[in-house]
């Protein structure tokens, strides 16, 4: 990627067996990556330790002592990627979801739009809860909403590049998007500050509780947490509505493919 260094950066909190695939996977696409532990408890840690050699120069792992949430894991791993140089963060969650191999897609439409975000749609199999594949639709039509239709296609899916600088300043411009709500929260203020956004079509998978697979969503929990913040933004949206009016809709909203 010219004149680009991306990172990928990897959240995880008690992920359990299937992080060490997770990670596996992400280190065979030759681009650094880093691993956040946000206060795990489960010994994850040790599952992937042994890969801190010289074959994965770009491998690094950090350690939280306190949960804190996924916003907050990937805000501390901004505030030291960016002095170190990487210029872009793809977020990949832990638990097997993401495919890491989609990843070169995302490389590659963001070194030609290096000012864009670029955001994965995903693309339900089998394996997805229909609880969950319908729930979105709430936040994605609040999230379209509060930014004018500026091309948010799923508020809520994990995986996506962002440019660094941008996602930093978002992030430090808040207190909130910090646990469950860092993924549609920092959308939508990605919108309003007029970052581009590219919708990828993305194949997401939920792994079997055979296959190691396993959810830290709270479905009472993390649903009044995202009600509490769209009526924030809400409020955020009405206070920008003019200037979200006269500057128009997103320059790349064409450029994202249509679902597969």
């Amino acid at each position: 990627m010219a004149d680009a260094r991306p990172l990928i950066l990897i959240p995880s909190y008690n992920t359990g067996p299937i992080l060490l695939k997770t990670v596996t996977a992400a280190l065979a696409l030759n681009t650094p990556v880093w691993v956040i532990f946000d206060g795990s408890t489960d010994r994850s840690p040790e599952l992937i330790q042994h890969l801190e050699t010289a074959d994965h120069c770009g491998f690094r792992i950090i350690f939280l002592r306190v949960n804190s949430g996924k916003g907050a894991a990937i805000l501390h791993g901004l505030r030291e990627a960016i002095p170190a140089g990487f210029t872009h963060v793809l977020t990949m969650d832990a638990d097997g979801q993401h495919p890491a191999d989609k990843a070169a897609d995302f490389f590659k439409w963001s070194a030609a739009h290096p000012a864009a975000a670029v955001f994965g749609r995903p693309v339900f199999d089998a394996s997805a809860p229909s609880l969950r594949v319908n729930g979105r639709k709430v936040s994605n039509f609040c999230a379209n909403l509060e930014t004018l239709g500026w091309g948010v296609d799923d508020s809520l899916f994990g995986m996506r590049l962002y440019p660094a600088h941008d996602l930093l300043e978002v992030l430090e411009s808040t207190t909130f998007a910090r646990r469950f709500d860092f993924d549609p929260e920092v959308a939508v203020r990605l919108a309003w500050s007029g970052v581009p956004i590219i919708n990828l079509p993305t194949p997401v998978r939920y792994p079997s509780k055979e296959e190691g697979g396993v959810s830290q969503f709270r479905y009472v929990r993390d649903n009044i947490l995202l009600s509490w913040m769209h009526i924030r933004l809400f409020f955020g949206f009405i206070a920008r509505l003019p200037l979200l009016v006269a500057r128009g809709s997103n320059p790349l909203d064409h450029l994202s493919p249509p679902s597969s």
